[in-house]
Order: C-alpha cells, then structure tokens, then sequence
C-alpha cells in the first residue's frame, strides 16, 4: 500500500515537472554552462519540496483562500519572464550567449540564486501544481499513504532536477558550436516570451 502510493506520488510529480517549462530552461542552460549547477539543482529541489510538504499538510486550502496573491505573482511572473526572454533574445541575436561549454563560473553566484528563486517562486502554477494539485490527491490516500503519495513526489523532484542539471554535461558536444547557443536562446527567448502572454492574456482560475 505504501509502495504503490509512492509510486503514485512519483508519476504524478514527474508528470507535473518534467513537462517543458520556464524553470526548466533556465537548469538547463546553467547545466550546460556548468555555472553554479549544485547551487540550482539543490534551490530548485528544496523549494518543490516545500512546496509539496506544505501541499500534503494541508496548506494548498490557503492558496485558493487569497487569489489576490496569485493574481500579484501572475503579474510580477510575467514581468521577469519578459525580461529575462528579451535578454535571452538579445544573446541570440548578438551571439553573446555562445560560450564555451564548462566556463560559465565567471557568473554571479547572487544573481544565479536571484533568477532561480524567481523562476520558482514568481510563478503562480507552481502552487497550483505542487500546493493545490499535489496536496489535493495525496488526500485520496488514507493515514501515512498520504505522507507516502508525497514522498513519492518529492523523489520525483530529487530525481528530475538532479538528471537535468547534471546530466546537460551530455549535450557539451553540441554546444561547443557557437551557432547551437544562438539557437538555445533563440527558443528560450521564444518560450519565456510566449509563457508571458499567457499569464497575462488567460487569467488563473
């Protein structure tokens, strides 16, 4: 019983994050400059943790309680995402971006840990998915299946973030090519871009 609510919190937190998103572009970009990777995989994975822990004590009622709140993120969320595409755009098309795979350190690490928290936590479907979502469906699973369902989930966290930061070293190959890291941005550029108009054109429900 407890291994098949594990099980069910895993998929369920896979399914969430592993789909295409802000958060992850910006793990993977650092990934693959190897600039301050530990830092972004352990912020990034300590915060779902949180977040699913506070979901599965009961917490996610609190969210839905100040929709005032999530309509702020809403805003502040698409603002940074606007930013930070139009920087990314502006790599694309001066092909600043295009370092070398491996020399990324010479980021700041403040500025690193700022941009990570923010992608996080300005985002308002995080909440959704990991408070509200999560918190939601471990109910389903009676005494400590519950806590099972989100351990389950927070594995999923572990799991995801580790391959993804760590595992970009893969793909240095390809992006010792300086025309691959135009194209990198150019797509991330697009996305954040494309998430901005999102939160701002279609409202949270």
């Amino acid at each position: 019983m407890l291994f098949s609510s594990a099980a069910a919190g895993f998929v369920t937190s896979a399914g969430l994050i592993i789909a295409i998103g802000a958060q992850n572009a910006f793990v993977l970009r650092q990934g693959l400059q190897r600039s301050h990777v530990g830092l972004v995989v352990a912020v990034c994975m300590v915060s779902d943790v949180a977040l699913i822990v506070c979901g599965v004590a009961g917490m996610g009622a609190l969210v839905l309680a100040w929709p005032q709140l999530l309509q702020v993120l809403r805003f502040g969320g698409a603002a940074f995402l606007a930013w930070y595409g139009l920087l990314a755009a502006q790599r694309a098309w001066r092909g600043s971006g295009a370092l070398v795979a491996g020399h990324g350190q010479a980021q700041s690490r403040r500025r690193v840990l700022l941009a990570c928290l923010a992608f996080t936590f300005l985002n308002p479907h995080v909440y959704l998915d990991t408070m509200v979502l999560i918190g939601s469906l471990s109910t389903r699973y009676p005494g400590t299946a519950q806590w099972a369902f989100g351990l389950g989930a927070c594995l999923a966290s572990v799991v995801w973030f580790s391959a993804l930061g760590f595992g970009a070293r893969l793909l240095q190959p390809v992006f010792r090519n300086p025309h691959a890291w135009r194209v990198l941005d150019g797509c991330i550029a697009a996305f954040m871009l494309a998430l901005c108009l999102l939160l701002l054109l279609h409202p949270l429900q």
